[in-house]
C-alpha cells in the first residue's frame, strides 16, 4: 500500500491519468469505452494484469511481487482524435510510458458493446511491496561489553597416547587455527571468552584422514584431545 492507503493498481492508475491529462490537455476519465453521444475525448480503463519476471528472495527480506497493468486508452467522438494525437506524440517523445498499437481487434470492442475506434494500449509496471517487519523496541539501555580472549594450549594424541603431528585444530567460524607440532602440541590465541556464560569450546580437527569435533574446557591448562579412527 502507498502512503495514502491506495494499492498498487489504484496508484498506477492515478499516476497514469495525471500524466495523460498533461499530455492530452484535459482530464481523462477512468472507465470503459463509451458510446459517442455528446461525449468527446478519451477514456482510460485497466484492461488486464500481466505477469512479470520475479526476482528471488533471499533471507528474511521478501522481494516485491511484480506485474504489469495493461490499460486501454480509447477515443470517444471525433474530437478525441486530437487528444489521442497529443498523447501519442508525448509518449514517443519522453518515453514515460510504453505504448502498444494492438487495440484494433473487433472482439475487444464487441465485449464492451461499442463500435471500434482508434485506441492505444499502455503497459505500466507495478508491484506489491512486502513491508519489512519492524524490529522489537529496545526497552533497556544498551550495554557494551568487551569479551575476554584466551589462549588454548593442548595436545592431540592417538589411542595409545602417541602424539599426532600436522593435525589442523581450528575454532569454527573464526580465523583462529593452528597445526600440531611433532609432539602433537597446538596453541590457539585470541579465543573469545565470556565470563558470564562459561561453557565448553568446540574445536574442529582434521588430518590423517580424520575429521572430528571436540568440546574442550577453555579453563584447562593442558587440553588433551584423543583422536581415534572410526570403528567398523
Amino acid at each position: 500500500m502507498s502512503s495514502d492507503g491506495r494499492g498498487p493498481i489504484a496508484t498506477a492508475t492515478a499516476e497514469l491519468a495525471a500524466w495523460l491529462a498533461g499530455a492530452a490537455g484535459e482530464p481523462v476519465p477512468i472507465g470503459p469505452p463509451r458510446t459517442d453521444g455528446d461525449a468527446a475525448g478519451l477514456t482510460l480503463w485497466p484492461l488486464e494484469l500481466r505477469p512479470a519476471r520475479q526476482t528471488r528472495s533471499s533471507g528474511a527480506v521478501r522481494e516485491p511481487y511484480r506485474f504489469t497493468i495493461r490499460y486501454l486508452l480509447s477515443v470517444t467522438g471525433p474530437a478525441g482524435l486530437d487528444h489521442l494525437d497529443r498523447v501519442l506524440t508525448a509518449a514517443t517523445s519522453d518515453g514515460s510510458y510504453p505504448i502498444v498499437l494492438e487495440a484494433g481487434d473487433a472482439p475487444l470492442w464487441s465485449a464492451f458493446g461499442v463500435a471500434p475506434r482508434p485506441a492505444l494500449l499502455i503497459d505500466v509496471p507495478a508491484q506489491v511491496d512486502h513491508p519489512t517487519p519492524a524490529a522489537p523496541p529496545v526497552l533497556q539501555p544498551l550495554r557494551l561489553r568487551q569479551l575476554e580472549v584466551r589462549t588454548l594450549t593442548g595436545r592431540v594424541v592417538g589411542p595409545d597416547d602417541q602424539p599426532l603431528a600436522a593435525m589442523r585444530v581450528e575454532l569454527p567460524a573464526t580465523a583462529s587455527a593452528a597445526r600440531t607440532g611433532p609432539d602433537g602440541r597446538f596453541l590457539i590465541v585470541g579465543v573469545p571468552h565470556d565470563p558470564d556464560n562459561p561453557g565448553p569450546v568446540r574445536l574442529r580437527l582434521s588430518g590423517r584422514g580424520l575429521v572430528l569435533t571436540a568440546d574442550v574446557d577453555p579453563g584447562e591448562d593442558d587440553i588433551v584431545i584423543v583422536c581415534a579412527p572410526p570403528t567398523h
